[in-house]
């Protein structure tokens, strides 16, 4: 059998709706010599029926009990031979050209190509880019970003693509740890075993409904605390790796990070005694984003505005700093006018 040139991996769960359209964006890829698989996490809607209408054109994994996301990626990279792989959410879909433009961006001593994508509604219709074009997305040699405050400026799973010789390293993930975000794992690990190369414009379409991680409830402090959490065991694995590499990630990471800041905030403001962090002061932490904020790899002006509400809502009394962390944190949350104001202030930034 020909090993294939580039596999694309499809996590489904539940996504009968949107299943049948990340497979057609697979196998409509220009270039040749692309494997699809369809890893189905043991649906209970009609996502079988919709997956087996292409077995004849791709290769059908059906699960049989539900483990989660990084369960159903750890599944579907078992199946592939494949040097090259990305993994696909089912909610998502792929322009042609993208995998033409992955590769294209690939050279020896690349882990991982990431690429923007267009923030999509339920229907498909572009709203915005994801990252927007005001954060650059880091490339080359990021261990330096990643040893310092965990973190580096990416994307999600559906923009990501990974070297089989990279992920050898660092799979299977840790299904019990990562069960609700397998990228959260591999962007943070994969970049230790090579370079990262970016492409700057979308490759696909990331689709925001009420049902994927980007709308993870209405409960912010429920949704910061597992963001946080989840944090927690991405430093785990970290310092996992990076000892593997005979290097050491820092003691606080967190701190230097604006990301995780913002939503260790966001926990403390909203919901104080179930916070994970007893010692943590508002201040303190306000602080410590602000200048998180101007270390990032942003506009001037974005920068500035992010520093802005970690003071805000750092040293501002709670009436005040709640509703600009919702605002900042909740689109849904804001009132019209600040929604228009918010939209105004993004297309004036540089």
């Amino acid at each position: 059998m020909t090993t294939p040139r580039f596999a694309i991996v499809i996590v489904n769960y539940n996504y009968a709706a949107f299943v049948g359209t990340a497979i057609d964006s697979a196998l409509a890829q220009t270039l040749p010599g692309v494997e699809v698989i369809v890893v189905d996490d043991c649906s209970t809607d009609n996502s079988r029926a919709v997956i087996e209408g292409y077995a004849d054109r791709v290769t059908p994994v059906f699960r049989p009990a539900n483990g989660g996301m990084s369960a159903a990626v750890n599944t579907g990279f078992a199946r592939t031979s494949a040097p090259l792989v990305m993994f696909l959410d089912a909610d998502d879909f792929l322009y042609p050209d993208a995998v033409r433009q992955i590769v294209d961006a690939w050279h020896d001593g690349v882990a991982q190509v990431q690429a923007r994508l267009h923030l999509v509604d339920i229907a498909g219709k572009v709203e915005d880019v994801f990252p927007p074009y005001e954060v650059a997305l880091d490339q080359g040699d990021v261990s330096a970003s990643l040893r310092d405050r965990g973190r580096y400026s990416t994307t999600v799973t559906s923009g990501l693509a990974f070297s089989r010789q990279a992920l050898e390293q660092v799979m299977p993930i840790p299904e019990r740890a990562f069960d609700r975000s397998a990228d959260g794992y591999l962007a943070a690990v994969v970049p230790l075993y090579g370079d990262v190369a970016c492409i700057d414009q979308p490759i696909g379409g990331y689709r925001r409904h009420d049902n994927n991680h980007s709308s993870f409830g209405a409960d912010i402090a429920k949704r910061a605390r597992w963001r946080v959490e989840h944090d927690d065991h991405r430093y785990a694995a970290l310092t996992e790796h990076f000892r593997r590499r005979g290097a050491a990630l820092s003691s606080t990471p967190g701190m230097r990070d604006a990301t995780h800041l913002e939503q260790r905030l966001a926990s403390l403001v909203f919901d104080p005694a179930h916070h994970p962090y007893p010692g943590d002061r508002r201040g303190a932490i306000g602080m410590a984003g602000a200048r998180a904020s101007f270390a990032g790899a942003m506009s001037l002006k974005r920068r500035s505005i992010h520093a802005g509400m970690f003071l805000v809502a750092g040293f501002m009394p709670g009436f005040v700093a709640r509703p600009a962390l919702a605002w900042k944190l909740e689109r849904s949350s804001r009132p019209r006018a600040i929604d228009w104001l918010a939209g105004r202030l993004r297309r004036l930034m540089g």
